[in-house]
């Protein structure tokens, strides 16, 4: 097959885009007026858009470049980081929720703060902020520059980069998680249509045959569970790594959470988790599946994080070419706005604010406008050189094994366990991460070779060892309150059955449970 260049239309379709983002910010930027207006929406999210902002803002950094692009290698196990986000949800909803919205917080380093001490918020909200540049916005940046190279003569990465940055930065910056939750609808809707004509026509190039792709694949590309030795995705890092992985992802970090922590009530807050839970599990059918097909009806490709641009100008006509790549950087766009939101967030509220308490509420937004600005530069000059790293996703994936485990342990053990006082806390982030780096200093010279997911798990488990180990020999001495009970489970108010989220918690964890048992 031919690539269709970018026709008129396309390009048409694509600045229609752009234009209705400008507008969306410029109307948004109207009511953004104060620091609470800039990042977290007034507190006024409605259940829908969370859950569609929820979806849209991860989407775009693991997914339609980087999941189509390790789909394409080895297959539909990849999706085990998607269906895995349902019940990790389902806990999100259940647990930490009501420990963020009880007592409300602009940040969930914040949280740390109330929970243990200070020490451990700054501490964390340090490690996240480095994480929501260097990693999440700088790897979103990428795929945005890679898809704009594959289908731009003459566009460098750097260049793209910027452009991507300067965009998304701007209506950020204007206004706040608003114009990021409000564009996110609009990009998640774009998303998901997207990536239904994408599957579509790739199964309709191999003339909708399941039973010719059952044929032309090697068996374990359709298995959810790999080897134990298998160097892409092993069975026992899917046990025990990526829950890790994807319990700090979607609890513990602020770029995710802060969606839910402008939600109106706690009713909407879990709504809104349980709905992207639900918009996750499809993902293995319309965003996994054409990474797998594309081995079969597109030549072999040297990189493959340019599946997903090829497949867009293999199979698409002019105008729905241009749909598409709108639909693709509408999901790029959707993380890159989170990601400089929050980390404006974090340096404004964690940082800025307790060092100047007699800070204004206006004069604070523009301080976190102007901290929007400057990440957005270092992202943009920092996402080139990932490049360098075998793939986007495992670029992502990778960094997050060694970096995320303790801040995962002291979530977890600080929400469900009283005995744990600031000296575990401290203890199990600065003793995690000094074993973190020993670990990548060990497989940097060839002595240690483990799958990430696998690292992940050792480190996630030595440092609940740590929290437990400290907690018995120094407990905590003041009283504890920011802890789960069972009676933060019910519904506040009551309400009726089929209302009740803990009956849609329960059918999402019976749907994710049928879509493992199919793919096992």
């Amino acid at each position: 097959m031919e690539t269709t260049p970018l026709a008129a239309i396309d390009l048409v379709v694509i600045a229609g885009y752009g234009l209705l983002i400008v507008v969306i910010g410029v109307i948004t930027a109207r009511r953004t007026h104060d620091a609470d207006d800039l990042f977290l929406a007034g507190r006024r999210l409605h259940w829908l858009p969370v859950g569609l902002s929820l979806f849209a803002s991860n989407i775009s950094s693991t997914t339609l470049i980087g999941l189509a692009g390790a789909a394409y290698v080895w297959g539909v196990a990849v999706a085990n980081y998607e269906w895995m986000a349902a019940p990790v949800l389902v806990l999100m909803a259940v647990v930490f929720v009501p420990l963020y919205l009880r007592d409300p917080v602009g940040t969930v380093p914040e949280y740390l703060e109330r929970r243990f001490d200070r020490y451990a918020r700054r501490y964390v909200s340090a490690l996240t902020l480095v994480g929501n540049i260097l990693i999440d916005t700088a790897g979103t940046l990428f795929a945005g520059a890679v898809v704009l190279t594959s289908l731009v003569p003459g566009l460098d990465l750097l260049s793209a980069a910027l452009l991507l940055a300067l965009i998304a930065g701007a209506y950020t910056a204007a206004g706040g998680l608003a114009a990021v939750v409000y564009t996110d609808v609009i990009q998640a809707l774009l998303l998901l249509v997207g990536a239904v004509l994408v599957t579509w026509l790739s199964f309709a190039a191999i003339d909708f045959d399941w039973a010719a792709l059952v044929a032309a694949t090697p068996p374990q590309q359709l298995s959810l569970f790999l080897p134990l030795d298998d160097p892409d995705l092993p069975w026992l890092g899917v046990l025990v790594g990526v829950p890790v992985l994807g319990f700090y992802f979607w609890c513990a970090n602020q770029f995710i959470v802060q969606r839910v922590l402008g939600a109106r009530s706690l009713a909407h807050a879990r709504a809104g988790a349980l709905l992207a839970g639900l918009l996750k599990l499809p993902v293995l059918f319309i965003m996994v599946l054409p990474g797998v097909i594309a081995a079969m009806i597109l030549p072999p490709l040297d990189n493959p994080d340019q599946v997903f641009p090829t497949l867009i100008a293999t199979l698409l006509p002019a105008g729905l070419s241009g749909l598409i790549l709108a639909a693709l950087l509408a999901a790029l766009m959707s993380s890159i706005d989170s990601t400089l939101n929050a980390a404006a967030a974090l340096l404004t509220l964690d940082f800025i604010r307790p060092l100047r308490p007699g800070l204004g509420a206006r004069a604070t937004a523009w301080v976190g406008r102007a901290a929007i600005g400057l990440f957005m530069l270092l992202a943009a000059f920092t996402a080139p050189l990932i490049g360098h790293f075998a793939g986007l996703f495992h670029y992502l994936q990778t960094a997050l094994s060694y970096l995320v485990p303790p801040v995962a342990a002291v979530f977890l053990l600080g929400a469900l366990w009283r005995r744990g006082g600031p000296v575990s806390a401290l203890s199990t982030l600065i003793g995690g991460h000094a074993l973190s780096v020993l670990l990548f200093g060990l497989g940097l010279v060839g002595w240690l070779e483990l799958h990430f997911t696998l690292v992940a798990g050792l480190l996630f488990g030595a440092a609940l060892l740590i929290f437990m180990l400290t907690a018995w020999r120094w407990p905590a001495t003041a009283p504890v309150n920011a802890v789960w009970d069972r009676a933060m489970a019910r519904p506040d108010p009551p309400v009726p059955i089929w209302r009740d989220y803990r009956l849609a918690a329960l059918l999402l964890l019976l749907l994710t449970l049928a879509l493992v048992l199919a793919f096992a």
